[in-house]
Order: C-alpha cells, then sequence, then structure tokens
C-alpha cells in the first residue's frame, strides 16, 4: 500500500462529470491507503471529499501531481499525468506537455479524438448504482449544463413527439444565455418545460423521471447513459456504450500509473 501524497489540481471544481469523477477518485484512493486531496477554484467540491482551494495547492518533490484543465507550469514533482475529460475546450495540440508523463482519458473515443501519440492510458469515471422506482410521473429528464453542445432544444422536441408534456431540465441553470432566450425559452413560457435546476442527490433526481433524452455532441464519456444503463432507466439519445468498471478495476488501473 501505497503512502504516496496524491495531489488532484483542477481548473473546474463546479458541478459536471469531471468534478464529481475527481471527487470520487479522491474517496476511493484515500479509502486505499493513499493520501490524496482534490484541489479546485470553486467551492462545490469542499467537503464532499479530502479537499481545499486551489490557492492552497502547493508540490513537493515526492508528490504525484493528477492535473485537469488547468496549464500548469514546469513542476519538481515525483509524477506529472494530466486527466483530461474535455474535447474542443481543452484540445491538447495546445497543451505544452513537457512536464507531462502520461495522459488520462476516460475513454478511446476521447483519446482518438485529440489523435495524440503521448503516453496514456484510459480509465474510466466510477458510475453511480442508483436504485430507480419506476415512478411513472410522466416525466422527461433531460440532464446536464443547458447549453448548445447538449443539443437541449432537440432533446425537448424528441421529449415532446414522445407525448411529454411535463419536460425537466436538471443540470447548471442557464451557463449560455442567448443559447435558453433563442431555443428554451419559448418552452419554459408554454410551460411544458421547467428548470429543475443541479442535484447533488442524484437517486432523488432519477426518481422523478420515467424516461432521459440525450442529444449531446461532444461527450467524451457519457455518464448519464451509464447511470441509465446500470438502473435500467429508458435512455432516448446516441449510444456511446461506454465503458463501465467496478471502483476495484479503476483503483487498478489508477495504481498502475500512480506507481509506476
Amino acid at each position: 500500500m501505497s503512502n504516496q501524497k496524491v495531489k488532484i489540481i483542477s481548473g473546474w471544481s463546479s458541478p459536471g462529470g469531471s468534478t464529481l469523477h475527481h471527487i470520487n477518485l479522491t474517496n476511493l484512493l484515500n479509502a486505499n491507503g493513499y493520501d490524496c486531496t482534490f484541489y479546485g477554484p470553486h467551492d462545490w467540491h469542499l467537503g464532499k471529499c479530502k479537499s481545499d482551494k486551489i490557492q492552497n495547492a502547493s508540490v513537493g518533490v515526492y508528490d504525484i501531481v493528477i492535473t485537469h484543465f488547468i496549464q500548469m507550469p514546469k513542476i519538481n514533482r515525483k509524477k506529472h499525468i494530466l486527466s483530461c475529460h474535455e474535447k474542443h475546450i481543452f484540445p491538447l495540440k495546445n497543451i505544452d506537455l513537457s512536464n507531462v508523463d502520461i495522459i488520462h482519458f476516460v475513454s478511446e473515443a476521447q483519446r482518438d479524438w485529440h489523435e495524440t501519440e503521448y503516453p496514456s492510458i484510459i480509465i474510466p469515471p466510477p458510475v453511480e448504482r442508483i436504485e430507480w422506482t419506476k415512478p411513472n410521473r410522466g416525466v422527461a429528464g433531460i440532464i446536464g449544463s443547458v447549453d448548445a453542445n447538449k443539443g437541449v432544444h432537440m432533446s425537448i422536441d424528441r421529449a415532446l413527439e414522445a407525448g411529454y408534456t411535463d419536460i425537466r431540465l436538471y443540470g447548471k441553470v442557464v451557463p449560455q444565455v442567448d443559447y435558453y432566450i433563442n431555443q428554451i425559452k419559448k418552452y419554459v413560457d408554454r410551460g411544458v418545460v421547467s428548470l429543475a435546476g443541479h442535484y447533488d442527490n442524484k437517486q432523488e433526481m432519477y426518481n422523478e423521471i420515467d424516461e432521459v433524452f440525450n442529444t449531446s455532441h461532444s461527450e467524451t464519456y457519457g455518464l448519464v447513459e451509464a447511470e441509465c444503463k446500470l438502473a435500467g432507466i429508458p435512455f432516448n439519445g446516441p449510444s456511446r456504450n461506454p465503458m463501465i468498471l467496478s471502483d476495484e478495476e479503476i483503483l487498478e488501473r489508477w495504481k498502475d500509473i500512480l506507481e509506476s
């Protein structure tokens, strides 16, 4: 069992798939003998794992550093792992990789998109197991940020075509105001769409939903699809057939790069 300090330093720690991944990874590593802390610029991750604000992050020469969504200056450390969860908004061709030892991707398709020959490993995120109660409330759920990249208006149209008149948007409410005004507001004004906001408790969220609609254009993993697949929740959208591993399998893959 390793006593090595692991420091996850991310440029994003508000709600989102990458933040959930880093929270779960921090807890998984700490539960298995590692000393791991997740540092981020926002407050949402605080208290959900061993965590701190990014301004309090310091790196020692014996530390293993996992960076995400941030360009770190050259640092003296034992190992530097770049954890990439994005495509267009963090293209690796624009990143200086000279101080990176290995890149972590969440899927094969994501690695292919970046077209890098740099040393890398694929480790999917942990997938929360939901006990879905089949609510039969006539609710269609669209999960994720209300932005153009998520194709929310297309999901709404498909839900309406399927006969739903209670369509709820779960996620960060309006990150793209112009998109909301031009594509979404008309449905809200008609009363067929409501802004449910972000739920920390996924069990509670899914147990309001009869069917999930998804039209995201640029998912790197497909966490919502994976959660639906495990729980038996109807998923209406393009399938990315995400790789689902147990916590034990995920831990073994991380140990391979942490201890090599």
